[in-house]
């Protein structure tokens, strides 16, 4: 791997944008009024994009995570991939500011280590985004079928949410899908702390088995899982983190980039925080018989209502999340090319063809592997790791291996981070892969390969 000399920055970084920043981009070329301006999410809109990129469907899996590793190691976990992420995010900042031209992480990939680097990152990312927009259009079904208990067969629904998310993901830029996330992160938000309010006035969760004798929660301090249960467990809990590598396309697009390390940490604080309190309380109030998704887990009326408030959230999710791997195909046909900033046939054309492809493509993924917590460890595992871990220890191994003085402790120090969170990426990247695919192939086995494609009510499991 080449490790030219870094190329530090003299701008500052509290600096306002200059004119010629918000009227030139050096990945969207000429930024005019005959298009969209690619170039208008302000400070607060990116927190918000941040949070809500972070906070939807990943929240939903914790409690069962917790219940599989014990509420102390389950905390513990949630806290330092909190902590790894978030410098993953402050690193793509960084080396945005760093590298103008970068707008996804392939950009990066191609930097370091040329065309391979550039089409292994590029397909990664692809499939990641598609993947979690598979499971936004399944958290969307599940919804359907929440609210309208099991009104129609699940395949419609999740037809149903895949039109949905085609139609809202359709929306040009970030900086029109803010008003949107500013709908979805209260919505979201709202809902799972009913559902928290509620699992702890109840007598006992509805997914607890019937007995004469008063219902005690069986929650654990400590677990005892085995390792496939244990990767699993850790890679859903990855999940809940890994919308890092959409901080690339938000970066790209706000007015002010050297506010981003700021968002970055208001983001992370805010989401960990909620993961941390409210994984934990549900979890305490219902221990083993924790429904997932964990809206779920109060039952009757009360699960119609989280569902019914966490809807337009989870619409929201499946938004952002189809936009971004869409917006990523669009700019990289495009790029270059008048038709990228211009209300043009071609523009609409292949911008349009972009959100319907990725939208065909998680639509079949979300029938085809309809268990959400299997799905959401399998996406976490194989492909979460491997766009918030090693990518960013090698963008600041990249940037600063040749020192011209002589190297601070300091530096060493941040060359064994980088080089831990490859490592540690790589890890749980291949043993909870693994995991995933074992934990998928038993719920076939279980439901005698009939899941796919199917009618049954998926609001139910536990």
């Amino acid at each position: 791997m080449a490790m030219p000399e870094i190329r530090k920055t003299k701008e500052d970084p509290n600096e306002a944008p200059q004119e010629q920043d918000l009227t030139h981009d050096a990945v969207f070329g000429e930024i005019t009024d005959e298009g969209p301006n690619y170039r208008n999410v302000g400070f607060l809109g990116t927190v918000i994009l941040m949070m809500k990129t972070q906070i939807g469907l990943g929240v939903l899996s914790i409690p069962t995570a917790l219940d599989i590793l014990g509420l102390v190691p389950g905390i513990i976990c949630i806290c330092v991939i909190a902590a790894v992420t978030t410098w993953s995010g402050y690193i793509i900042g960084i080396f945005k500011l760093n590298h103008r031209e970068v707008y996804g992480i392939d950009d990066a990939g191609g930097l370091i280590f040329g065309p391979l680097g550039r089409w292994t990152l590029s397909l990664v990312f692809c499939l990641y985004w598609i993947f979690v927009s598979g499971s936004g259009i399944l958290g969307i079904s599940i919804s359907l079928n929440a609210v309208s208990s099991h009104g129609a067969c699940t395949a419609i629904f999740v037809a149903i949410s895949a039109i949905l998310g085609f139609t809202l993901s359709s929306v040009r830029t970030l900086g029109k899908i803010t008003w949107l996330a500013w709908i979805g992160l209260p919505s979201i938000l709202v809902s799972i702390i009913v559902v928290t309010v509620a699992v702890g006035l109840q007598d006992r969760p509805p997914t607890a088995p019937p007995t004469d004798t008063v219902w005690v929660s069986d929650y654990k301090v400590v677990g005892h899982p085995s390792f496939t249960e244990a990767i699993t467990a850790v890679s859903a809990l990855v999940f809940a983190f890994s919308g890092t590598p959409g901080f690339f396309a938000i970066v790209s697009e706000m007015r002010n980039p050297r506010q981003y390390t700021w968002a970055v940490i208001a983001c992370q604080t805010g989401v960990t925080t909620v993961y941390a309190i409210i994984g934990s309380l549900i979890y305490y109030y219902c221990g083993s018989n924790v429904a997932s998704p964990a809206l779920g887990s109060a039952g009757g009326t009360v699960k119609k209502v989280c569902y019914g408030l966490a809807l337009p959230g989870l619409m929201v999710t499946t938004t952002i999340v189809t936009h971004i791997p869409a917006k990523y195909i669009f700019i990289h046909l495009l790029r270059g090319s008048r038709h990228l900033t211009r209300n043009t046939v071609v523009h609409w054309s292949v911008w349009l063809g972009c959100t319907f492809g990725v939208t065909v493509v998680a639509y079949i993924i979300a029938s085809a592997i309809p268990i959400f917590n299997s799905l959401v460890s399998l996406i976490g595992a194989f492909l979460g790791t491997l766009l918030c871990f090693q990518p960013m220890g090698c963008m600041w191994l990249y940037d600063h291996w040749t020192h011209k003085n002589y190297p601070s402790e300091r530096w060493y120090f941040m060359v064994c981070w980088s080089i831990f969170v490859i490592v540690v990426g790589t890890f749980l990247m291949v043993g909870g892969t693994y995991g995933s695919v074992v934990g998928i192939i038993d719920s076939y086995n279980a439901s005698g390969g009939s899941s796919a494609f199917s009618c049954a009510d998926n609001s139910n499991s536990s």
